[in-house]
């Protein structure tokens, strides 16, 4: 094959030597030890602090240029960041990783087992925070001008674990040792006010204002971390607030004996950062995670704000040109009435120029069509947490009432009712998404038939108030960590096929697409998965100890676990092929290794018992002698970054199979298709632009439309009607009843016929049963023509440059936020 002439972006700024003394320096003038002493840890610390002497000289040059510019700038409030690892990326992004590699092997080290040694940074759990990740590398990479903003979680979600099949949660220490990425930064350290009551004060000759008087305080201690974009032509920051209490200590209880009450006030005010999204399913959890996000919100505002007065002074007119900031999902919106207490409280402002600002100011990005994930809290919590936010919410809400709802709509209190950011029942709710909408000047969704229906279903009433506030950014993905450093094999595939700029043009991917029908190129491209299915086979056995082969089809999926992606149809067509090879010991199929990964949230009954249910199902199959291995089923515990970047690489048929109408976008399914792997899905979310790109035949689709799931809803769904039609699924259905799985236990694992039946099958798995079977059944069919599906294969992945974070960040820039680029060099 002939290689293309590359492109490179950038020139290492060290070469081997230097930085293999550098990694030395770090080991003897930083860890105190030497190359004949250190264990893989401290070579992994060393190699960190080596890298940062980089990153820090970049970041000052980003901070100098960007104070230099007096640029507006992107503040993106996420309260989650799933980051993974940083070594190989900034390595990556700062090309140097193959320098770093061969320092590495003249000391008689491997980057890849030090790279292993990092752990996780537990700062996210699913596609929201790993989508917050993917666009602040986007936004360091295209030179623009941003900073994240989340919580310094100490355990960020839970450990996972399983006993007996059962979900454990433990504590995630990911930073129990340190993390040499993070600075700490006690110089812009915020104070946050709780509880108490709001006074009106009257003054003389300037009328009436109002005081908070906060019953406690908080301290948020920013920690940075140092965001690097490919090339390293920007180095933004992400800032996470670490909760401490205002007083630490108390001397004087210590003193008369009380050394555990001492420390009181303390222990309360680190439980704030200590967990990412504490149970709610008590009042005193529900408490602590509206104190979270108010915490984090009143220190991330603060610090904006703290920035702007030093470049701008008190041109509070100037905020809105020199600030964007944008909510992702619901969870930051308090940050909208504690933007106005400020200006109106403290700064002074009048109310209309303040409110002015705010709606110029802010922009919410949804996520969900779900309705119990658009958040509400309690008029009552709300009251005694934050009483001076609630008057503001009141007065928004009835100013919107009033001046824009009357207007549009005099005299209908239905309308009234249903827009109102304050819910009537009982107990009476604040809604959350309606006082973002009502706010911010732009609401984006996610993808194209999300934001539709963003417009039709979930929010028609603003949009016909708002009809051009509504707007769509279809998500993507970095290609740096999500192809080039996560599956170096087909990277280096494709930098000798059409030259290695592709990771900041991913639109160049289509250059492959005539080679899928080359011979040469399928063997290698099918040569590359296999090594990379090898690597899982490896990850599978040293994690659960189950063999597999390599030569089976790796069926994988990986995402949140929640009912509406419905991990329960993936189990009923494996119980499905299981009872097929049980009843006919011939019967022909490819073999077949159903791969899965994913947390349920603590208080979540019945994603926990799909959980359970898959493991037991599981210990089964796994030790079923008369399958003759045909049939493998993994859940891997602790799904996690680290862990996604060898399943995707290694997957050959991607599982998006959630019910059409309730995805807003996904991301998985674009990591899975860049790196080869076949969809079987429904159209919903991003699925549907996917099949726009690749070619509905070159992916699996099955189910119904979402058209067609509001027309079964409306005429009455009764699962019933599928169970007796279908005697398969019967069988299946009943089984589950039984103590095959479970034995001496029968009826462990009924709570999944339960909801597919008595309570409702909500998100109609059993409507889509029969369908998602046969689109299985091609699956197996078309994997027996290797080359047909190596050419599948390769149109997937050629087809994926939509689907890169720089183009929707670039959406962002242009549709939203009204940003430029300020690169360093």
């Amino acid at each position: 094959m002939a290689t293309k002439k590359t492109t490179k972006v950038a020139v290492p700024a060290v070469g081997c030597a230097e930085m293999q003394q550098a990694i030395i320096d770090r080991l003897h003038k930083g860890l105190g030890t030497d190359k004949d002493k250190a264990n893989n840890k401290a070579w992994w610390n060393a190699t960190c602090q080596a890298v940062n002497e980089l990153v820090f000289e970049k970041l000052t040059q980003t901070h100098q240029n960007h104070a230099e510019k007096d640029t507006r700038a992107v503040n993106y409030l996420s309260l989650e960041f799933l980051m993974g690892r940083l070594l190989s990326n900034n390595l990556q992004n700062l090309e140097v990783f193959d320098v770093t590699q061969e320092a590495l092997k003249g000391l008689g080290k491997d980057l890849y087992e030090i790279c292993d040694e990092e752990p996780d940074m537990a700062l996210g759990n699913g596609g929201l925070g790993r989508l917050a990740a993917c666009f602040i590398d986007s936004l360091a990479t295209l030179g623009y001008p941003a900073i994240g903003y989340g919580i310094h979680y100490e355990h960020g979600l839970f450990k996972q674990e399983f006993q007996d099949g059962r979900q454990i949660e433990r504590p995630d220490t990911w930073r129990e040792y340190g993390n040499p990425w993070e600075i700490c930064r006690p110089e812009s350290i915020q104070f946050v006010p709780l509880y108490g009551y709001v006074e009106t004060v009257y003054e003389q000759g300037k009328g009436s204002r109002k005081v908070w008087h906060a019953g406690q305080k908080l301290k948020g201690v920013p920690w940075d971390i140092p965001i690097v974009g490919y090339g390293a032509k920007t180095v933004n920051i992400l800032r996470l607030w670490e909760s401490r209490a205002h007083e630490a200590f108390d001397w004087d209880v210590f003193n008369a004996g009380g050394y555990v009450d001492a420390q009181t006030e303390k222990s309360k005010a680190e439980t704030i950062s200590k967990v990412l999204y504490p149970n709610d399913s008590t009042d005193a959890g529900k408490e602590l995670r509206l104190i979270q996000q108010y915490f984090f919100c009143a220190c991330s505002v603060k610090d904006i704000l703290r920035r702007f007065k030093r470049a701008n002074k008190e041109e509070w007119s100037l905020l809105p040109e020199k600030v964007a900031i944008q909510l992702n999902d619901t969870h930051p919106t308090i940050a909208i009435p504690e933007l106005m207490r400020i200006l109106i409280d403290e700064e002074g402002l009048e109310w209309p120029e303040a409110w002015e600002i705010c709606q110029n100011t802010f922009a919410y990005t949804n996520h969900t069509l779900l309705p119990e994930a658009l958040e509400k809290w309690s008029v009552a919590l709300f009251e005694k947490v934050l009483p001076r936010h609630l008057e503001i919410i009141y007065e928004i809400n009835s100013q919107f009432l009033t001046k824009v709802v009357e207007k549009k709509w005099p005299g209908d209190d239905a309308k009234k009712s249903k827009l109102s950011v304050i819910e009537e029942s009982q107990p009476r709710m604040v809604r959350m998404a309606n006082l973002c909408v009502i706010t911010a000047y732009k609401v984006n969704g996610v993808a194209a038939v999300h934001s539709e229906l963003v417009k039709t279903d979930l929010f028609p009433e603003f949009h016909e108030l708002f009809p051009t506030k509504l707007v769509n950014v279809t998500n993507g993905v970095t290609p740096r960590r999500w192809l080039k450093a996560c599956n170096p094999g087909l990277a280096t595939l494709l930098d000798e096929s059409i030259g290695d700029d592709w990771v900041l043009n991913l639109d160049k991917l289509k250059e492959i697409l005539p080679k899928a029908t080359d011979t040469a190129f399928q063997k290698r491209f099918m040569d590359i998965k296999k090594e990379n299915k090898v690597a899982m086979a490896k990850i599978i056995k040293e994690e659960t100890g189950v063999d597999v082969s390599v030569d089976a089809i790796f069926d994988v999926q990986i995402k949140r676990l929640h009912e509406y992606k419905r991990q329960q149809l993936n189990l009923i067509h494996i119980l499905t092929l299981y009872k097929r090879l049980l009843e006919d010991p011939d019967y022909d199929m490819v073999p077949r290794v159903f791969l899965f990964g994913a947390k349920a949230a603590p208080s979540y009954h019945m994603a926990k018992e799909i959980i359970f249910a898959l493991n037991k199902i599981a210990d089964k199959v796994n030790n079923d002698t008369r399958i003759n291995d045909k049939l493998k089923v993994v859940f891997l515990p602790n799904y996690r970054v680290s862990l996604a970047e060898h399943m995707f690489p290694a997957a050959d048929v991607s599982e998006q199979i959630s019910t059409a109408g309730l995805e807003a976008s996904g991301t998985g399914n674009m990591k899975f298709s860049l790196n080869g792997a076949l969809t079987i899905g429904t159209m919903d979310g991003a699925n549907i632009e996917m099949a726009e790109e690749i070619g509905a035949e070159h992916m699996f689709i099955f189910g119904l439309s979402v058209e067609e799931v509001k027309a079964l809803k409306a005429d009455g769904y009764n699962p019933y009607d599928y169970y007796y039609k279908n005697p398969e699924l019967k069988s299946v259905l009943d089984w589950l009843d039984s103590d095959f799985f479970t034995p001496s236990h029968p009826g462990l694992l009924s709570d999944i016929k339960r909801s597919l039946l008595e309570w409702g099958d909500e998100y109609l798995c059993l409507a889509d049963y029969e369908s998602y079977v046969n689109a299985h059944q091609a699956i197996d069919t078309l994997y027996r023509d290797q080359s047909a599906w190596a050419e599948k294969a390769i149109l997937n992945a050629g087809a994926m440059g939509k689907f890169n974070s720089d183009r929707s960040i670039e959406d962002y820039a242009t549709k939203i936020w009204n940003l430029k680029k300020f690169p360093i060099a």
